[in-house]
């Protein structure tokens, strides 16, 4: 006989295992600070090619008004300002992605407990038919 909470349940199960569960899994097989520490390290890495192309197309841009008054201007407070700019793009990177990657892991946490709970309600259901 068909048991008709457990279909639903199975179903429900079924469409995670089809969406969801690889990611959440993979995300899950991390501990907190090792998955943060390995996102907020991609991010720095992304946010450090990014502002190289960004630079690189200012500098392109601005090529002939740098040629022009290379000699006027200070080197030394331009470098300083460059990395100054660099620094505090890579930290607001950092820090928004730290934000989005906890929030990330939080949901692929409670997610995965949700899924082993529906797991230990289905093997109840299951061992409940079993016994009648």
């Amino acid at each position: 006989m068909l048991n008709e909470e457990r279909i639903k349940l199975m179903t429900k199960m079924a469409s995670y295992e089809e969406n969801e569960a690889r990611r959440n899994v993979m995300i899950g097989s991390y501990f907190r600070g090792d998955y943060l520490g390995l996102q907020v390290i991609k991010s720095i890495i992304s946010a450090t090619i990014a502002f190289c192309m960004v630079f690189a197309a200012y500098i392109l841009y601005h090529f002939e008004e740098l040629i022009a008054d290379i000699y006027k201007m200070d080197l030394f407070e331009f470098g300083k300002s460059v990395i100054v700019d660099y620094l505090i793009f890579t930290a607001v990177y950092a820090v928004i992605s730290y934000g989005v990657y906890m929030y990330k892991y939080a949901s692929a946490k409670k997610s995965l407990k949700k899924y082993y709970n529906n797991l230990k309600k289905l093997s109840y259901l299951y061992e409940k038919e079993n016994k009648k």
